[in-house]
């Protein structure tokens, strides 16, 4: 039956292509997918020993994904850290994803010297999943001058952590936060920013 064998390459073009995702998020769903249209293939054909594996991989990717989504928008889930601008593990992490930071903040030049800047690195256990550097910019104002977050974890709101759970900007005595101009696919909206010209705001 044609259809059937289109079925069979359909789910293993899916699985094959969820693990060419940088994304842990979309790996795991994109997996899930593939899996259950190989069970139903393979259920079809009478390929028992394949359909199971295609089962267990199923559960793991089921197990997998609660896990990461229960944390998603767990306060215990990240941390910040505020470092030195000159720190030498931050220009590392900086230099080593300069070519991403680039392609969505293509506006953005690093100077550690500026004024009133701060650095911090956000944390999710002991991995470094982005960093935040701000500019004091008078009247109780942050300027964000770049937020950026590895690919592995843009599934995951991170920001959300960052701007209003975890007091950071509160603390270092900020009432309102402006998002950088110019930057590629922002995402600030989502999580309560309002736009204002080229950039977004948030009173806190």
């Amino acid at each position: 039956m044609a259809w059937l064998e289109v079925l069979g390459w359909v789910g293993s073009a899916i699985l094959v292509w969820s693990l060419l995702q940088t994304r842990i998020l979309r790996l795991r769903l994109l997996n899930l997918v593939g899996s259950v249209i190989l069970i139903a293939y393979n259920g079809i054909l009478g390929v028992w020993p394949m359909v199971g594996l295609n089962v267990t991989l199923a559960v793991i990717n089921v197990v997998h994904l609660r896990r990461l989504l229960a944390g998603r928008h767990d306060e215990g889930t990240y941390t910040v850290l505020e470092v030195s601008p000159r720190d030498e593990y931050l220009r590392h992490f900086l230099r080593i994803h300069e070519g991403d930071i680039r392609h969505f903040n293509p506006d953005m030049v690093y100077d550690p010297d500026v004024p009133g800047r701060a650095a911090f690195l956000v944390l999710r256990g002991d991995e470094t999943v982005g960093v935040v550097l701000v500019r004091d910019a008078g009247a109780g104002t942050a300027q964000v001058d770049l937020d950026y977050v590895t690919p592995r974890f843009r599934d995951f709101a991170p920001g959300e952590f960052v701007y209003r759970r975890s007091g950071l900007f509160r603390d270092h005595g900020f009432r309102r936060v402006l998002t950088p101009p110019g930057m590629v696919e922002p995402y600030f909206e989502s999580i309560g920013f309002r736009r204002e010209g080229e950039v977004y705001a948030l009173d806190l």
